[in-house]
Formats: structure tokens, sequence, C-alpha cells
């Protein structure tokens, strides 16, 4: 089975230069323009690997790594014409390794054959929890995007399961709300933030969750929202 490849690259000329490369290779490519794009891409289907440009209209490639590792712990190497020490160690906050435009192709295949190496290691050793069950009664199975409380299956909405999700798979993290609008709506406005609150107060709802004693999400004053659910 062909490995996967996501490609976030603005540039076209250098976009279809590592789209026929990595092809020829025998890799299945996606290629994305925009940040966003990037993660809507991500998000819709399964990747070995993602190459990210650093500069990218919408979203830049740093946001487009923290975006991923929320999710995925797939190998991710950044591309970028930054080439600078302290550019490079700024890129490998988010990703697992840097390459300076200008590039060989030699170079890049080889990279890309070494990450995906340690990715199928990584993927045999790696036990995944499909139900993940809390304190107070949720329980969340990953595998069917179910959730349900105290065994009685919650009706959630595409939106209200995804804010979940983000929110339990990185718990104690402290999320703004436009963070989520971002990943979630995959939008690049700020002004509709509204639109979460409003959701998280649905879900809240639904969880049977009171804000000022919450079991699972936890406002977190002028900053955003963070899970605090206690595994079992």
């Amino acid at each position: 089975m062909r490995e996967k490849l996501l490609l976030i690259e603005d540039d076209m000329a250098i976009g279809r230069i590592v789209k026929d490369t990595l092809e020829q290779e025998g890799y299945q490519i996606t290629w994305a323009t925009t940040g966003l794009e990037g993660i809507a891409d991500f998000q819709s289907d399964s990747f070995d690997l993602v190459l990210v440009d650093w500069m990218l209209p919408e979203m830049d490639g740093l946001t487009v790594c923290q975006n991923i590792r929320w999710e995925s712990e797939v190998p991710i190497l950044m591309m970028s014409a930054r080439n600078e020490e302290a550019d490079k160690v700024e890129g490998l906050q988010g990703a697992d390794d840097y390459i300076a435009k200008p590039f060989s192709l030699e170079e890049l295949k080889a990279r890309v054959a070494s990450h995906l190496r340690r990715w199928k290691r990584y993927n045999k050793k790696e036990v995944v929890e499909d139900i993940n069950t809390f304190s107070h009664g949720l329980k969340i199975d990953w595998q069917t995007e179910t959730a349900c409380l105290h065994n009685e299956e919650l009706t959630l909405t595409q939106k209200e399961f995804a804010l979940l999700k983000l929110l339990a798979k990185n718990p104690g993290q402290t999320f703004s709300k436009e963070e989520l609008y971002q990943h979630i709506w995959q939008q690049a406005s700020v002004d509709e933030t509204h639109t979460v609150t409003v959701h998280v107060k649905e879900l809240r709802e639904k969880l049977k969750d009171p804000v000022k004693t919450p079991h699972y999400i936890q406002t977190v004053w002028g900053k955003g929202y963070r899970f605090i659910g206690e595994p079992l």
C-alpha cells in the first residue's frame, strides 16, 4: 500500500516539483496551497507524513504544525527559505525536521524515506485506545465517534463532537476561542468566536457539565477552555 503524504506549499513551481518528485518515488500526494486548506485535508484523510512550508496564506506553517500535533504524532517536515539557525530552532518547535530552501531533491527524498521508516516502527509499537472513560459517567468511542453519559448515547452534532475530541485528546491544554474556531471550522476569521461560545454551551448542556463546578470542560477566564475530565 502506497504511503500517503500531505504537501502544504503555496509556491506553485516548488509545489509541482516536490509533488512530481515524490509521486515518482511511489508516494500518494495530496497538495494544499494554504494553511487552512492543509488542515482541512489533514482532518479528512489519514497521512503518513506532512511536508509544510513556513510562510503560507491564511495560516502559517508553525500554526499548521501546532494544529496537526493536537491530533496526531505523524512526522512533519518543514520546508522554508528561512535558513538562519534561530529560524531552524523555532521551526523545530513544531516540526520533526527542517529543510532549508533551495534544497536538493535527493536530500528531500532521503529525509522523507527516513521519517517514514521511523513512523512505521512507531505505529507497530503504538497501542491506540479506541475508548476512553472518565469519572462522572462519560465514555468516548473514538472509532465510532460517539459519546455516552451513564451508558446513554449523546446526540452530538459533528462540530460538538469535534470540540469534545480536540479538548479531550489534549487534556489540561487551554485553547483560545480563535484556535478552536480555526481548527474546527477551518476558517481564518476570528470574528465568529461567538459561534464557539454557543457550541461549547450546547456541548456542556448535553454533558450535564455545570459551568461553575465542571467535570469536563473548564472555562479559563480571559483565555478559553480546557478539558479536565478525570480518566478511569
